[in-house]
């Protein structure tokens, strides 16, 4: 399973744009090679490099693996797409919250989950309850990496 990005390659700059720099949109993302067992995806995006702990910038569950990807700018609803649900992000918002990092560059990691069954949560749920959820469900992951510093 691949993620891909038109807006940034692997371990480069998160064009501003995506950032709170800049319209804060969401990236527009692309996946390949799905497990064939996949019935649903999960999307978390987080920085490790925080200076309170891992900060979560989107999380995004059971979104159809008919899905091939994500357009930019993704509602900001707790149900962008039928059947789907927004986490809650560290600001405590179910949608996208860019990079925005206080200093220094930052990584941030988008995590796309392949998984066998459907979440059985509400949108709204925390980081912590979409992990417990998918907790034996993972068929497979992907990730990619982008950077940001602020000037």
């Amino acid at each position: 399973m691949h993620i891909t990005s038109p807006a940034f390659e692997n371990g480069t700059p998160i064009p501003a744009r995506h950032t709170c720099d800049g319209e804060n949109v969401s990236p527009p993302l692309a996946w390949t090679d799905l497990p064939a067992e996949a019935k649903f995806l999960t999307l978390i995006c987080d920085d490790p490099d925080a200076p309170m702990g891992v900060w979560d910038h989107w999380l995004l569950f059971n979104l159809p693996a008919a899905h091939e990807g994500l357009e930019e700018h993704i509602a900001e609803d707790f149900a962008p797409f039928p059947g789907s649900a927004h986490g809650l992000n560290s600001w405590g918002k179910a949608h996208y919250g860019g990079p925005c990092p206080p200093s220094g560059t930052h990584r941030y990691y988008f995590k796309l989950y392949a998984l066998d069954a459907r979440l059985n949560l509400k949108p709204g749920a925390t980081k912590g309850d979409i992990l417990r959820a998918m907790d034996g469900h993972i068929l497979a992951e992907a990730r990619i990496m982008g950077t940001y510093s602020r000037a």
